[in-house]
């Protein structure tokens, strides 16, 4: 059974975050429990799912085995916030993505993507989705609130052993070497960060004139298959290949993870942005 229930106004002193993912049983609860324990004085967390299903008992006792409570977990419909205002709208998968690609209400709308601990490889999946999400939630506090660079983040030997996805025609020298450019190397961090860019919004956040510079850059992002992209009216928006393998995403990741300073001008010059491309409405 979901609980449908009218939302209390959200509190006028806090930033309010509502993350989304299909089924509202496992990513969305364990980022809502996670980011509550952290910063709770900041922020009013909820979750909710597109199609949600109850919440996932192994999600609940990963959780509590990181020290972290669960007694207000429960699974709930988008529906159940239509009409509130979010100061950051948060989808974990690429289907709620899809579904609710520009959430009405959102401030600002972030698009991470996490693999579904239900059918991940490896003896401990949730486990390690709740690790990369507490190191994801980390940076997200940096980035947002300034706050004092976070300790250095593991890398756990399961997460080391987990089978690799879908996608295996990567060259990894290939790979490597578009980090070695300054313009490649910051786009996979600011799409690792936000999710989904276009290149009007990459020249902004890289304080970068030549649309032509960036755009050779991201094709050979997408040459590599590193980058996928879509396009909807006059925009192209890029964003990480979700069919890497999972040494890549984690790659992108920690480089992103740990070294969040050396793009936070480049986030605070896309935040000044104005008129940013609409990316179409969904979750209606």
């Amino acid at each position: 059974m979901f609980l449908h229930i009218q939302s209390s106004p959200l509190s006028m002193k806090k930033k309010s975050v509502l993350f989304l993912c299909t089924g509202n049983s496992a990513r969305s609860q364990m980022a809502e429990a996670l980011l509550r324990s952290k910063a709770a004085e900041q922020f009013d967390v909820f979750s909710a799912g597109t199609e949600p299903e109850p919440v996932d008992v192994r999600a609940l006792e990963a959780i509590e085995r990181f020290g972290v409570d669960t007694s207000h977990l429960v699974s709930k419909h988008v529906q159940t916030f239509d009409g509130q205002q979010f100061d950051y709208v948060i989808t974990l998968c690429d289907k709620a993505n899809t579904e609710c690609r520009s959430f009405p209400g959102a401030g600002k709308q972030l698009a991470w993507d996490f693999p579904d601990p239900k059918t991940r490889k490896g003896n401990h999946p949730f486990s390690s989705t709740l690790t990369e999400l507490n190191n994801r939630l980390s940076m997200f506090l940096l980035v947002e609130n300034k706050v004092s660079a976070p300790a250095a983040l593991e890398v756990t030997a399961e997460e080391e052993r987990l089978a690799e996805e879908a996608l295996t025609d990567v060259d990894p020298i290939a790979f490597y070497k578009c980090l070695t450019d300054d313009i490649r190397l910051k786009t996979l961090m600011l799409t690792h960060y936000h999710g989904e860019l276009c290149v009007c919004e990459l020249m902004q956040a890289l304080d970068e004139e030549s649309q032509p510079k960036v755009s050779r850059n991201l094709a050979l992002l997408r040459k590599a298959n590193i980058l996928s992209d879509r396009k909807h009216g006059q925009w192209v928006f890029y964003r990480i290949n979700s069919a890497l393998p999972l040494w890549i995403k984690s790659v992108i990741a920690q480089t992103t993870e740990n070294n969040i300073t050396f793009i936070l001008p480049d986030l605070d010059r896309l935040n000044s942005m104005k008129n940013r491309p609409d990316k179409v409405s969904f979750c209606r």
